[in-house]
């Protein structure tokens, strides 16, 4: 018997009949041999933590715009945090922790450079329209790996896909990272807001930090807690924390999302993509090999978006001043 194969026998052993047993997968889209070490979803958490659209999270606006701070979060300290309230979730509920890991550390993977406001600029200029969790799919299934694709299982991919809105994924660990993502996001995201000016402690309503609590790590535990234990044949919280959850949604849509002071640079945001779009849809030869193997197989406009979506914040806006703001001249 392999090290593998052990590991699978003890989660058949310690986890709940809720967990995705790694030796129970729905497999790869192109079957591969067995590692002797790793049960598979270990396996597709390990691709995804060494693949490159992970390492560019870290520049990646997650709500404000390049903030100069050390403290802000991008979308890669997002992802972190994320991945930890999941695993913890997991953890206590005994589904299987290497699929929630995975799962967690890829949703954002086809985010675009700054934030939600670089994806409604793709969502507007693509033909097809465009939003970050079907592109993270995209991101493990063709762009990653010099275009060959992660070949992440099929578990693995379905949570990715369903991590934000519509259909709810078919596994109970996709279904924790959805809870998670939201629970960070949220929390994490007063946080950057007190920091920023944009938000003061004592703006948020009393009745919601009576509820959930009056500090990040409180209102998150609350969350956390209340989860675990009203889960027992499906996952959610009681009606009471369930009802406090969406007022602070509420709460943040309608103040932190909407700020004039947070949001002021968004424009300019909408005006760099589009600009950016447009030259490279005009001028193909801009682009990098893979994406014209790209544009030759599915159109210009989907290599296009494949391309901008992959980008940094400051990789966007170099190319954005090489492409349209003189440059000094060099005397030879």
């Amino acid at each position: 018997m392999t090290i593998r194969e052990r590991t699978e026998e003890i989660e058949e052993t310690i986890l709940s009949p809720h967990a995705t047993l790694s030796s129970r997968s729905r497999g790869r889209q192109r079957p591969e041999e067995e590692c002797p070490l790793r049960p598979c979803f270990q396996r597709d958490r390990d691709r995804i933590i060494h693949c490159k659209s992970f390492r560019r999270l870290k520049q990646k606006t997650q709500v404000f715009l390049s903030p100069e701070g050390d403290h802000y979060r991008t979308r890669l300290t997002h992802t972190l945090e994320v991945a930890q309230i999941a695993r913890t979730i997991a953890r206590a509920l005994r589904l299987n922790e290497d699929l929630t890991e995975a799962i967690s550390l890829a949703h954002d993977l086809g985010h675009t450079p700054f934030g939600h406001a670089g994806e409604r600029a793709l969502n507007a200029l693509s033909p097809g329209g465009f939003s970050h969790y079907f592109q993270s799919l995209r991101v493990v299934d063709r762009l990653e790996k010099n275009f060959q694709g992660l070949n992440l299982c099929w578990e693995v991919r379905n949570g990715i896909v369903c991590h934000t809105k519509g259909a709810w994924a078919q596994t109970w660990e996709g279904r924790v990272v959805r809870y998670a993502d939201q629970i960070a996001f949220m929390n994490h995201d007063i946080e950057d807001a007190i920091t920023a000016g944009v938000l003061r402690p004592d703006q948020l309503p009393r009745g919601i930090t009576e509820l959930l609590g009056d500090t990040k790590s409180r209102r998150i535990t609350t969350l956390i807690t209340d989860l675990v234990q009203n889960s027992e044949e499906e996952l959610g919280f009681s009606p009471e924390i369930q009802g406090g959850f969406l007022a602070l949604k509420d709460f943040m849509y309608s103040t932190v999302y909407v700020d004039e002071v947070a949001k002021k640079e968004e424009n300019k945001v909408q005006k760099m993509i589009g600009e950016l779009y447009e030259r490279l849809v005009s001028r193909p030869q801009l682009l990098p090999e893979g994406f014209l193997h790209i544009a030759y197989q599915e159109g210009i406009e989907r290599a296009v978006v494949d391309y901008i979506s992959g980008m940094s914040d400051e990789f966007a806006t170099r190319m954005f001043v090489e492409q349209f703001v003189p440059q000094k001249w060099h005397v030879l």
